[in-house]
């Protein structure tokens, strides 16, 4: 218990000031057989007042805001009008009891009144002898002051209907299970806002708050919403009694901010746009929140136009009927007849002075939300009370709660207005204006925001008069980059930045990524400077191309002069010219030579694996067989004109094992062998070649260099070593040249080869398959055209040389030669 006794004793020390400070306030509470509680801060504190033992603040001593005042007016306004009613609650009477609630945190008389059972505080009371003479209460006007005591209402769910807070942590039940409020949360007027900036491309803004709970929600949702966009907060800065504003316009001027957004009550408003005009602050706009852009006194400043466009988001003016006749009934009544009437204090106005065409002309602001909390608690209490065909039933006995319940449920008609709340006490209905402050002084309306049922935003930006030279203001850090630019961010802030063009390859996306160069895919190109990609133009070879109807034709030419020769050949098999050319090798050099030929039809078409293991395998393969018979037929030539005579064992040897079959043999074999270990480790497939061309897919087939090193190597060592036993039988007689004859065909595949090499390294078009193929066939031919070739033409033109006594006489010759 011992931690009880400090509350203990500054309540009691509290209670005792309250009491002392009494003054008759009639104006502030009418009788009735159910009470409504209301918080007005007709007063406002305009600094943190401070006190050395707990003390309640005398409001009337501070400054007098009218347009609280209006508010206030307005709820006794309501009330009348709902007694003098026959509808809505026939037979009872509404009363009311209401407080001057001055200061966010230091004003608590009226709340523990409304909380108190007839003006006592009793911590160990029983609930049911605990109950609060009010049903409800109306108000408070600011987040702070309805944070500060709207938990002494929670616990017994007194609800609190409020006029003004618009912080978003009141939406949440659990915390705050009996507040409503008639006022839209601060979510949607900074949406509101946002549209805006979004209308008119503003992106580079400052953020100007009250340092309390409404400025600092405010800041926190607008840095939620801008967060998905371009829009950045360059400054942002808490407002207050004790506030430099001119620090803060050097501070803007010197981040060149031209938007600033003024999210604050009146009062912080005030006194920062006056200290503008007064720092000659000149060509900003100014975007006020829904507190301050109704604002009477400041359109009318002088010098107000020299600070320049001011904006602001706005509940509509709507007219209460009656209301104006009430105030001038009302005001020149006189409230302070009644001596012997004590109230608490904060229950007195020091408002003699303040004429009803003053109250009348005051800012409009909130005065709707103020109307229709009245009615709504009215309507849940005409559900309660079970009111209808003009009676109510006056024995139920009401609670807050049950007032509560039916809040929650309410849905009626006020001024052709649909009031109702969704789950968290939010309103759902009405919508806000977007005004401008003309030359005259006046808020005129320039566009329309509707919250709900669905969501509608228009503004009409030809009615507002720009400062300057009359065009829509720029707030940029950065100018948007040209179209093919990407954002590269300079320092902390998205919106600052320098541009950089998107190379070839790249393009650029600003509504998906502004500050990245998207690589185009391995299908696509773009130039320099691209915003979308292009398709690559997919080539190769076709077969309905001219290059490879002549190769083709050039193929089977080949296949039939092979098989032509071969029968040739067959019928002189027994000659002289047949035999020196080999005998039966020639049938296995030209038919070697025929199947190479194969790997020329899969050179064009679309690659496929299979073609390309055909394009290269039938050549390489048979290729090294003919190779290996000339290596072999060049030894041979050597062999009998030099090594005959020289090393007649090894001519023997040679003779009698065929040597000439286990060479041909083994280098097929091993051939073979490497072709198939290579083709297992990386065959040949098809690939798009995008290396060389931006624009193009060269459809090519793909060698694994380690995979065909070998059959390669194996391949160019049969061709040099066929090439070294040729030339060295390049002195044999002039009419016997064969050796010769494979040595030119030799110089010419080589000739063959180095030409594309160089061509292969100079040209990546789609035609180097074509040349590969006519090198394939030149090195077929070569051997054709220049072996075999002369031998047909001795066959068929000079049989005089095809016959054994000229062959020997040749021999014979030589080898006398030879001989000396």
């Amino acid at each position: 218990m011992k931690h009880l006794i400090p509350f203990l004793c500054f309540t009691r020390s509290f209670l005792q000031v309250l009491t002392q400070c009494t003054i008759q306030a009639s104006e502030f509470n009418l009788d009735g057989q159910y009470l409504l509680g209301g918080l007005f801060d007709i007063h406002q504190v305009s600094a943190a007042v401070y006190h050395d033992r707990p003390e309640a603040i005398e409001c009337s001593s501070q400054p007098f805001t009218l347009s609280s005042y209006r508010r206030f007016q307005l709820m006794r306004f309501s009330v009348e009008q709902i007694n003098n009613s026959t509808n809505l609650l026939p037979n009872v009477s509404l009363g009311y009891e209401m407080f001057d609630h001055c200061s966010d945190t230091q004003s608590f008389p009226g709340v523990l009144n409304f909380i108190s059972d007839k003006g006592l505080i009793q911590p160990w009371g029983k609930s049911h002898m605990n109950v609060s003479e009010v049903i409800a209460v109306v108000g408070t006007y600011t987040s702070t002051e309805t944070l500060t005591v709207a938990p002494l209402f929670m616990v017994n769910l007194i609800p609190m209907v409020s006029y003004g807070a618009a912080s978003s942590v009141l939406s949440r039940k659990q915390n705050f299970p009996s507040f409503l409020r008639t006022v839209h949360p601060n979510k949607d007027i900074i949406e509101m806002i946002f549209r805006i900036m979004l209308n008119f491309n503003w992106r580079w803004i400052a953020f100007l708050y009250s340092d309390n709970d409404y400025g600092q929600d405010g800041l926190e949702l607008l840095m939620g919403t801008i967060e998905r966009s371009e829009i950045c907060l360059a400054y942002a800065k808490g407002l207050d009694y004790y506030t430099d504003y001119a620090a803060i316009f050097k501070q803007i001027d010197a981040l060149r901010i031209n938007v600033i957004i003024v999210f604050a009550p009146e009062w912080n408003a005030e006194a920062l746009i006056t200290s503008a005009i007064e720092k000659n602050v000149t060509n900003k706009v100014w975007i006020a929140g829904d507190a301050w852009s109704l604002n009477k006194l400041l359109p009318k400043e002088k010098g107000i136009r020299n600070i320049g466009t001011v904006l602001g988001v706005a509940e509509p003016a709507v007219t209460i009927p009656g209301f104006s006749d009430f105030i001038y009934s009302s005001i020149n009544q006189t409230y302070c007849k009644n001596a012997g009437q004590q109230k608490l204090c904060n229950q007195v106005c020091n408002c003699s002075s303040v004429t009803p065409e003053d109250i009348l002309a005051a800012d409009p602001s909130f005065s709707f939300p103020v109307y229709s909390a009245v009615y709504a608690v009215s309507y849940a209490l005409h559900n309660v009370l079970q009111c209808g065909a003009g009676r109510c039933n006056d024995n139920i006995t009401v609670y807050p709660y049950m007032v509560l319940a039916e809040l929650k449920k309410t849905n009626f008609t006020l001024l052709n207005e649909s009031i109702h709340f969704d789950e968290n006490g939010d309103p759902l209905f009405g919508y806000y204006s977007i005004v401008f402050w003309n030359s005259t002084g006046d808020a005129q309306e320039v566009g329309i925001y509707q919250f709900r049922p669905s969501f509608y935003f228009s503004i009409n930006s030809s009615k507002i008069h720009w400062h300057g030279t009359g065009e829509v203001p720029t707030s940029l850090c950065s100018t948007e980059c040209p179209m093919g630019y990407a954002k590269i961010q300079t320092g902390t802030q998205k919106c600052c930045f320098t541009c950089k063009i998107c190379p070839n390859g790249t393009y650029i996306n600003k509504t998906v990524d502004p500050y990245t160069c998207i690589n185009c895919k391995m299908t696509e190109w773009s130039e320099e400077g691209s915003t979308s990609c292009n398709l690559r133009a997919v080539e190769y070879i076709t077969f309905t191309d001219v290059g490879t109807v002549l190769l083709i034709a050039g193929a089977c030419a080949f296949i039939g002069l092979t098989l032509a020769m071969s029968i040739l050949f067959a019928i002189n098999y027994n000659t002289p010219v047949v035999r020196s050319a080999g005998g039966p090798m020639c049938f296995l050099i030209l038919g070697c030579l025929s199947l190479c030929s194969l790997s020329v039809f899969f050179y064009f078409g679309k690659p496929t694996m299979s073609f390309c293991i055909l394009r290269f395998l039938p050549f390489i393969l048979f290729y090294t067989v003919c190779l290996a018979c000339f290596v072999v037929r060049s030894f041979q030539i050597v062999c009998i004109f030099k090594i005959a005579a020289k090393f007649p064992q090894l001519h023997s040897w040679w003779m009698k094992y065929h040597g000439q079959w286990l060479v041909i043999t083994g280098a097929f074999i091993i051939q073979a062998l490497l072709l198939l270990f290579g083709y297992a480790y990386g065959p040949p497939i098809p690939y798009n070649d995008i290396s060389w061309y931006p624009d193009k897919i060269i459809v090519d087939c793909y060698i694994n260099i380690k995979a065909t090193a070998c059959p390669v190597i194996f391949l160019v060592s049969l061709c040099s070593l066929c090439f070294i036993f040729s030339y060295m039988g390049k002195d044999l007689p002039k009419n016997y040249n064969e050796a010769k004859a494979i040595t030119f065909c030799l110089l010419l595949l080589i000739l063959t080869w180095i030409i594309f090499a160089t061509i292969y390294i100079l040209y990546h078009g789609k035609l180097i398959i074509t040349f590969n193929a006519v090198a394939v066939l030149s090195s077929l031919y070569s051997f054709l055209l220049w072996y075999f070739l002369p031998k047909c033409y001795i066959i068929i033109f000079q049989p005089y040389k095809n016959t054994q006594q000229y062959f020997q006489g040749l021999i014979q010759n030589y080898t006398k030669t030879i001989s000396q």
